[in-house]
């Protein structure tokens, strides 16, 4: 089996010529990201399309695999066809960094770190995680689900003081908050003249950075990084939840930045109150501005479509474009993923795009979203439109507000499944089927003048047409 010299040195992080794949890691996530993580990977050997690399532990090794593995590969694979394989493997570590994973709990007081370390004292590099040029306020799509948090974002971006200290975006995965964490960033370098030092990093990489801090007695080192700042911005807090030292420790950088009036902003997946954090902790998280993304409406993730596809200059049937709307709701990766996986199809086979092709080429993304369609379900969002209980639907009420919901739930089973007109009656509190033609009948007629029933029915269809 021979050794490919591209790939294989006998020390990468002490051989002066990197290989060329380090090159092509480091102009791509740029100089912060490899240092802190893939300088410290060395070669092992590339045999047989595999490529072995070591890492100086578990924690990195479990990094790069969770973060960074099928990006890597891929970027590999377009230069050295033959790299089919990468695996990472822990060593070079004593054991009690390899045994403890450099976990957080190892540290659960200050005080309790190996009073020896086999390691001597060294310099570690503390950086941020390079910003996304694509990330600005010029290309977020604006919408009611997040026109709020936009705003904050906007206000504190655009002010040279803190305010809203911190400020706190929360919302599901991919609805934004990283996207606006970016944006503010890039605003205040732009307007300071790069003059101040914004720092943007996970919660998890602060809890790493701060178990490195321990394990090579830099602990002042840690603290002079991140309370020297003008603007911390921490994303996606919610993972140190149950960490008792990192929630200590940023507890406490927590308190002398606001101190200095350095801005912090922050993200998680819910509100701070909902968190499993110290109640000190939510409390200081509570202090300035609480601004939530919600989930993206139908105009939203449209807009959001429109402006990608013009943005890569991709030519596309503005009916594929509302069918990706309409279909996939989750979040908007997920969405713009959909948009680039249809365009490089089209691209690349040579085929004209049509709504049949879009779904068998999409057919994996949107089985999640495929669930039938019953009348209970139509119930169901019937009663959440109109703020009613199901209950109510399926009562003898006769009171306006309630008999009108009722007839346009049976119009919708009618028209979108293929239930009986005796089963819509017994899913209605056994109705017989008269009554539910009346009140289809109804419907039919009221739709031909009254507008805002028009516009009821038309959201509802859409909703459960999804």
């Amino acid at each position: 089996m021979s050794l490919d010299p591209i790939f294989f040195t006998r020390d990468a992080r002490s051989d002066s010529s990197d290989p060329e794949w380090r090159a092509l890691l480091s102009e791509y996530f740029g100089q912060s990201v490899y240092r802190d993580w893939f300088a410290q990977l060395e070669t092992k050997s590339f045999q047989e399309g595999v490529l072995v690399l070591a890492a100086p532990s578990l924690f990195v090794k479990d990094w790069i695999e969770k973060h960074y593995i099928d990006l890597i590969l891929s970027l590999l694979k377009r230069k050295y066809a033959r790299c089919h394989q990468i695996v990472i493997v822990a060593e070079g570590t004593n054991s009690l960094s390899v045994a403890q994973h450099e976990s957080e709990e190892s540290f659960s007081r200050h005080d309790e770190y190996p009073k020896e370390n086999t390691q001597s004292p060294q310099e570690f590099s503390l950086s941020g995680y390079a910003l996304d040029p694509k990330l600005t306020f010029d290309n977020f799509i604006v919408g009611k689900p997040n026109e709020f948090a936009h705003a904050a974002a906007r206000r504190v971006a655009e002010c040279d003081e803190a305010v809203y200290n911190p400020l706190f975006l929360y919302g599901p995965v991919g609805h934004g908050k990283t996207h606006l964490m970016h944006s503010i960033a890039h605003h205040i370098l732009e307007r300071s003249q790069y003059k101040k030092r914004v720092l943007y990093l996970s919660a998890e990489k602060f809890m790493y950075d701060f178990v490195r801090s321990l394990r090579y007695k830099n602990v002042m080192a840690f603290k002079e990084h991140f309370r020297s700042v003008h603007v911390l911005i921490i994303d996606d807090v919610q993972f140190i939840s149950g960490k008792d030292s990192t929630q200590e420790e940023f507890f406490h950088t927590f308190n002398a930045l606001v101190d200095q009036k350095r801005q912090i902003i922050i993200s998680a997946d819910k509100s701070p109150t909902d968190l499993d954090l110290k109640e000190r902790m939510k409390s200081r998280l509570s202090w300035g501005l609480v601004a939530d993304l919600h989930p993206t409406t139908y105009e939203l993730r449209l807009g959001i479509l429109q402006s990608k596809a013009a943005f890569l200059k991709i030519m596309m049937d503005p009916n594929i474009l509302d069918f990706l709307a309409n279909k996939i709701s989750s979040n908007v990766r997920e969405l713009e993923g959909a948009l680039l996986r249809v365009a490089a199809h089209g691209s690349l086979v040579g085929k004209t795009l049509t709504l049949p092709l879009v779904q068998e080429i999409l057919k994996d993304v949107l089985r999640p979203y495929e669930t039938e369609l019953t009348v209970e379900l139509i119930q169901k969002k019937v009663s959440e439109f109109y703020n009613l209980k199901i209950s109510d639907l399926n009562s003898a009420k006769r009171l306006r507000n309630i008999v009108r919901p009722r007839q346009v739930a049976m119009f919708l089973s009618k028209k979108l499944t293929t239930a009986s007109l005796p089963h819509i009656g017994k899913c209605f509190g056994g109705r017989d089927h008269t009554t539910v033609m009346h009140g289809i009948s109804t419907i039919e007629i009221l739709l031909q003048k009254d507008k805002s029933l028009q516009e009821d029915v038309a959201l509802l269809r859409k909703t459960l047409e999804r």
